[in-house]
C-alpha cells in the first residue's frame, strides 16, 4: 500500500510515444481529408489513440486497485481533470467569442456602421442582416440562391428544445447516480447511470438528425457563410463532446456491471466522467441561447 507521502512512479512505458503518433496521425490526416483523401490517416489515428487510451486507463486501474495510488497522487487526477474541464472552457469561449464579434463587430462594420466601417471600401452597398448565409461577396452580386438554396433556421422550439431537456435531465441522473454510489448502492447506481448513457444516446440521435433536416432539407450547411460555418463548428465540436462523455459514462457503467468496481470512498474515474458531463451540459445551455434562441 501507498503511504500519504509517497508517489508512486510507474515503469516505463511506450504510451506517451504512441499517443504523440496517434494525435499527429489524427491532425495530419484531418488536414489532408479537408483538401483531398486524408480520411484513412485520421482513422488509423483514432484508432491508434484508442488502443493507447485503453491501455493507458487498465494500467491506472490496476494500479489502484492493487493500492499503488497515494492520496498525494489521487490529488493530481484530481487537479489534471480540472485544468483539463478549465482548457475545454477555454476552447469553447474562443467560438463563442467569435461568433459574438462576428455579430456585434464585423457585420456592422462591413455595412458601414461605426468608425471602422464608415467608408464601406469593400463591399458597397452592403447590408448587416443575421444570420448571414452567405458571403458579403455574393450577397452584392445576388448569388444567394447558388450558394445555399433556401433561406431557413433550425427551429429552436423543436429538437433543440428536445435536446436540451435531454442533456439537462442526464445532468440529473448522473448527479442521482454519484449520490447513490456514495451510499454503496450499487444496483440502483447502475440504474441511473444506464438512463443517463441512454439520455445521451438520445441527444445524439435527434442532433443528427437536426443536421440531416438542415443539410437535405433548409440548404444550410458549412458552406452557408459565417452563420453556417460557427452554426456548424460550435453544434459540432459539442456533439464530438457529448460522443466522448457518452462513452466515458457507458465504460463506467460496463466497469460497475461487470468487473464492479468503484467504492463508496474510491470511485474518481467515475466523478472525473461526470463532472465531464456537467460541464457539456453546460456548454448546451449557452448553445441552446446564443446560437439557436438568439442567433435565428
Amino acid at each position: 500500500m501507498a503511504s500519504e507521502s509517497s508517489y508512486y512512479v510507474p515503469v516505463q512505458s511506450r504510451l506517451p510515444i504512441l499517443a504523440t503518433i496517434g494525435l499527429f496521425m489524427m491532425a495530419f490526416g484531418a488536414a489532408y481529408w479537408i483538401n483531398g483523401n486524408g480520411a484513412y490517416i485520421f482513422f488509423a489515428g483514432a484508432l491508434t489513440m484508442a488502443g493507447v487510451l485503453w491501455s493507458w486507463f487498465a494500467q491506472v486501474i490496476r494500479e489502484n486497485m492493487a493500492g499503488l495510488n497515494s492520496a498525494q497522487l489521487k490529488r493530481s487526477y484530481v487537479w489534471g481533470m480540472g485544468w483539463f474541464i478549465f482548457s475545454e472552457v477555454m476552447f469553447f469561449a474562443a467560438f463563442f467569442g467569435a461568433l459574438y464579434y462576428v455579430r456585434n463587430f464585423a457585420l456592422p462594420w462591413l455595412g458601414g456602421e461605426g468608425d471602422r466601417g464608415s467608408s464601406n471600401l469593400l463591399w458597397q452597398g452592403f447590408e448587416n442582416t443575421w444570420p448571414l448565409k452567405i458571403t458579403p461577396d455574393a450577397a452584392i452580386h445576388g448569388d444567394a440562391a447558388t450558394v445555399v438554396g433556401p433561406q431557413a433556421t433550425i427551429d429552436p422550439w423543436h429538437l433543440p428544445l428536445l435536446n436540451t431537456v435531454l442533456l439537462l435531465s442526464s445532468s440529473f441522473t448522473v448527479h442521482i447516480a454519484h449520490v447513490l454510489l456514495k451510499k454503496n448502492k450499487r444496483k440502483a447506481f447502475n440504474l441511473w447511470l444506464g438512463a443517463t448513457v441512454l439520455l445521451g444516446a438520445g441527444f445524439l440521435y435527434c442532433q443528427a438528425t437536426e443536421y440531416y433536416e438542415a443539410y437535405e432539407h433548409l440548404g444550410l450547411t458549412l458552406h452557408s457563410g459565417i452563420y453556417g460555418t460557427t452554426f456548424f463548428m460550435l453544434t459540432g465540436f459539442h456533439g464530438a463532446h457529448v460522443t466522448l462523455g457518452t462513452i466515458m459514462l457507458l465504460v463506467m457503467l460496463l466497469r460497475s456491471v461487470i468487473a464492479h468496481h468503484f467504492k463508496p470512498d474510491d470511485h474518481f474515474g467515475f466523478e472525473a466522467a461526470s463532472w465531464y458531463w456537467h460541464f457539456v451540459d453546460v456548454v448546451w445551455v449557452g448553445l441552446f441561447i446564443f446560437v439557436y434562441v438568439l442567433g435565428s
